[in-house]
């Protein structure tokens, strides 16, 4: 277990640099001038003009090398500083802190829906592959798949908010306006995670331990649940941790598109301000998340597989 989190550690440092690093050449290689878009992102574009620009040029330290500033922002972040946001002008961990609950939330609740789509449409259709319901499930798996997040999203807009009028477009405030993000999220991972899960399921009915269960008098209940269950959720819990980065592109657009007041929706505006600090902080939050997530699932299949410990041990 230290070895695992040890290791996950040392990504979690490397993660900071790459991306940070990453975040700051590529800001930098955009057309236009930095200084101005900045300006503009704090005084809108009607109120801007080239003393502006020059005064918050000066003001942020603009004028001095790339490789300084370079330096200074790798110091600050040693220091765990990611500096204060280029437009507001607040610290970016008190914004990063604030948006983080929100886009949490909406990961949780999207994580929760698609397990409960997949899990009980994977365990069925594993148990009667080849039938009518696995096919119709390999269908629609594949068509949702096919979609792009926020197509899926926009639809249920248009369904469930202005047609039906069950719910509301967009926004925060009462438990109602997750619902529409959580499922547009949930129904994209629920496509791929009930085929991992189906096929996970058809292996271990069809292997020679679980027939060797049958064999011995367990009901087929008995076998299932103390034989199958366990070296099912094995995998499942490993695809979860693969699944986190198409959970955090996907919150990206789809807290754009709903208004949602997270993580994401905070890195599309920050790029369009060139708020680097912002744009830093956001994409290192998630990066670490993708390792956290990812160190959480080794623990657990650390903790639930004996084989990963005598692997550790070797």
């Amino acid at each position: 277990m230290i070895k695992i989190i040890a290791k996950r550690l040392g990504q979690a440092a490397f993660v900071a640099w790459a991306v940070g690093t990453l975040t700051f050449i590529l800001m930098r290689l955009l057309p236009g001038d930095f200084a101005y878009r900045i300006a503009a992102g704090r005084y809108g574009y009607d109120y801007v003009n080239q003393a502006a620009a020059d005064a918050v040029r000066v003001e942020l330290g603009l004028d001095r090398s790339v490789f300084s500033q370079y330096l200074e922002w790798l110091f600050n972040l040693v220091q765990f500083n990611l500096g204060d946001s280029l437009v507001s002008g607040n610290p970016v961990i008190d914004e990063l802190y604030h948006q983080l609950g929100h886009s949490l939330q909406l990961a949780l609740f999207a994580t929760f829906f698609s397990l409960l789509i997949a899990i009980p449409v994977g365990l069925y259709t594993g148990r009667n592959a080849g039938g009518v319901a696995d096919k119709a499930s390999l269908f629609v798996s594949v068509f949702l798949r096919a979609q792009p997040v926020f197509v899926i999203g926009l639809v249920l807009v248009l369904l469930f908010a202005l047609q039906l009028r069950l719910l509301p477009v967009a926004g925060f405030g009462s438990s109602e306006y997750v619902i529409l993000p959580a499922i547009s999220l949930a129904l994209s991972m629920a496509a791929l995670s009930s085929r991992i899960i189906r096929n996970s399921t058809f292996d271990v009915v069809n292997s020679p331990f679980y027939r060797f269960a049958r064999f011995k008098g367990l009901t087929e209940q008995q076998a299932f649940t103390h034989h199958a269950q366990p070296n099912i959720a094995l995998p499942v819990i490993s695809f979860i941790g693969i699944q986190a980065v198409g959970l955090i592109e996907g919150i990206v657009m789809i807290e754009s598109l709903f208004s949602w007041p997270g993580i994401g929706h905070a890195l599309a505006h920050a790029i369009f301000g060139r708020d680097v600090p912002m744009i830093q902080g956001a994409a290192l939050v998630m990066g670490l998340l993708f390792v956290l997530i990812n160190g959480a699932v080794d623990c657990a299949v650390y903790l639930l597989d004996p084989r990963q410990k005598e692997e550790v041990l070797a």
